[in-house]
C-alpha cells in the first residue's frame, strides 16, 4: 500500500522513520507493507533518507491513484485543510496529527470520509503518543462518560513542574523551556491554554457526538502564577496544574481549561514534566487514566503510524468514527461547582470569614496575607462573594 507524507518537519520525519525502522512489525499488524511513495515539502533535504521520494507539488500526490493513505503532519489550517479535503474527495484515507485542523473542521472532514467510504484518523492530535481517541470510540462505549479531565499540554506542565521543584519564577522557566525546545518562540497557544482547549474540544465532540467549538471552551492560562502560589500549594500538599476538563452533570455540560490546585490524592497530581495524562470517568467503570509523553518526534509519530495501520486494515470501508455538525454549546461555568483557594491581604480575614463561613485557613508562613480554602459552591456564588474582598492576590479552583 502506497502512502504520502505531507510536511517533513519534526513529526513528518518521525513518521517516515517509524515506517522504515518498524516496517516488518507494521506489515505484520496491518496485513500489508506500507511504502512511502512521496514526501511533500517546500524545502530540500540533501542526504536525508527521504530525499529520493521528496516532491514539492501536491498535485502529484493527490492525483496519483496508487496513493491510498495521505499522512498530514504540516500543522495549521492552511493549506492543510484544502489538501486533506481533496485527498478524501479522491477516496484516500487521511491520518493527521493536526489538532487545529481537527478542532475546526473535524465534523466536516469526518462526514466527507464517511461519504467516500474512507477514513479520517487523528489519534495523535490530542495526546501525542497517548492512545485516547480509539479507546473513547471503541473501548469505553458501554459507559456514560461523566468527565474527561487531563493535562493536555506538555509545555505548561514542564513549566509548572520546574516552578514547583525549584521555586523558580515563571518568566525564567519559560525562557529555559524555549531554549530546550519545549516551548515555541511565541508560546501563547501553550501558556494561555489555547492548545489544551482545542484538544478538549475534540475529546468533547467525540463523547457528545456533536460539534464542540474551541471558541466555546473557557480558557485561562498560567502566566499569572507566581512563586508565592507554589509556596501555598506546597503547604497544602498540592500542585498547580493546567487542567482541561469536560464535565457532564445531568443535562448540563461544561468545558474549561484553567490552572487548578490539585491535591496529592488526585490522579493527575503525580503527572509531571512533559508527560501528559487524560482521566476518563464513566458511570460504570469509574476513573481510567491514560498517561505518557504527549509530544515529541517519535511518540507522536508512533500514534500517527498506528492510524496508518488502522487505515490499511480497513482499506475498503469506513469505520464509523463521526460526530455531527450540530453544535453543542457548553453551559456557563457560573453554574459549575468547585472549591476555591484564595490569597488576600491579612486585613481581609474577618470579612473573608463572614463571606465564606466554614473556610479552611491555609498557612504558608506569609504573615501579611490571609489564604483560605472555601467550601463547595458555584462559580457564580464565588465570584459575587470574592468581589467584596480588597486586594486579591490569587485564586484557584481546588481539586481533591
Amino acid at each position: 500500500m502506497k502512502a504520502a507524507i505531507l510536511g517533513y518537519g519534526t513529526v513528518g520525519s518521525g513518521v517516515y522513520e517509524v515506517l522504515q525502522k518498524n516496517a516488518d512489525v507494521i506489515e505484520a499488524r496491518s496485513g500489508e507493507r506500507i511504502d512511502v511513495k512521496y514526501v511533500l515539502d517546500l524545502r530540500e533535504f540533501p542526504g536525508d533518507p527521504a530525499a529520493d521520494v521528496l516532491v514539492h507539488d501536491y498535485e502529484c500526490v493527490v492525483n496519483d491513484p496508487e496513493v491510498r493513505i495521505v499522512i498530514e503532519t504540516m500543522g495549521g489550517v492552511k493549506p492543510a485543510y484544502e489538501f486533506v479535503r481533496r485527498a478524501l474527495e479522491k477516496g484516500k484515507h487521511v491520518c493527521t496529527s493536526n489538532k487545529e485542523l481537527v478542532a475546526e473542521y473535524g465534523s466536516e472532514l469526518l462526514l466527507l470520509a464517511k461519504e467516500r467510504k474512507v477514513n479520517f484518523y487523528f489519534e495523535a492530535s490530542v495526546g501525542g503518543g497517548i492512545p485516547i481517541i480509539r479507546p473513547l470510540c471503541e473501548c469505553l462505549t458501554a459507559d456514560r462518560i461523566l468527565e474527561i479531565s487531563g493535562i493536555l499540554n506538555g509545555t505548561t506542565n514542564y513549566i509548572l513542574t520546574r516552578m514547583y521543584n525549584e521555586g523558580a519564577d515563571f518568566n525564567r522557566v519559560l525562557k529555559e523551556a524555549q531554549g530546550c525546545g519545549y516551548a515555541e518562540r511565541n508560546p501563547a497557544a501553550d501558556i494561555e491554554g489555547f492548545d489544551a482547549g482545542r484538544k478538549l474540544a475534540i475529546l468533547a465532540s467525540i463523547v457528545t457526538g456533536r460539534r464542540v467549538e474551541f471558541g466555546d471552551v473557557v480558557t485561562e492560562g498560567i502566566t499569572g502564577i507566581t512563586a508565592e502560589d507554589i509556596r501555598y500549594a506546597r503547604a497544602m500538599q498540592a500542585k498547580i496544574k493546567l487542567i482541561a476538563s469536560a464535565v457532564w452533570e445531568g443535562e448540563s455540560f461544561y468545558a474549561l481549561v484553567a490552572p487548578r490546585m490539585v491535591a496529592a490524592g488526585h490522579p493527575l497530581y503525580a503527572v509531571d514534566d512533559v508527560v501528559n495524562a487524560v482521566m476518563v470517568r464513566g458511570n460504570m467503570l469509574g476513573n481510567v487514566l491514560f498517561s505518557g509523553r504527549g509530544a515529541g518526534k517519535l511518540p507522536t509519530a508512533s500514534a500517527v503510524v498506528s492510524d496508518v495501520i488502522q487505515a490499511a486494515r480497513h482499506a475498503d470501508e469506513n469505520t464509523g468514527l463521526y460526530w455531527s455538525g450540530t453544535r453543542i454549546v457548553p453551559e456557563s461555568i457560573r453554574s459549575m461547582q468547585s472549591r476555591y483557594f484564595v490569597r488576600t491581604d491579612a486585613k481581609n480575614r474577618q470579612q473573608a470569614e463572614l463571606l465564606f463561613p466554614g473556610l479552611e485557613q491555609i498557612d504558608a508562613g506569609m504573615e501579611e496575607e490571609f489564604a483560605f480554602l472555601t467550601g463547595r459552591m458555584t462559580e457564580g456564588e464565588f465570584a459575587e462573594r470574592v468581589e467584596e474582598l480588597d486586594r486579591i492576590y490569587a485564586g484557584f479552583r481546588f481539586e481533591s
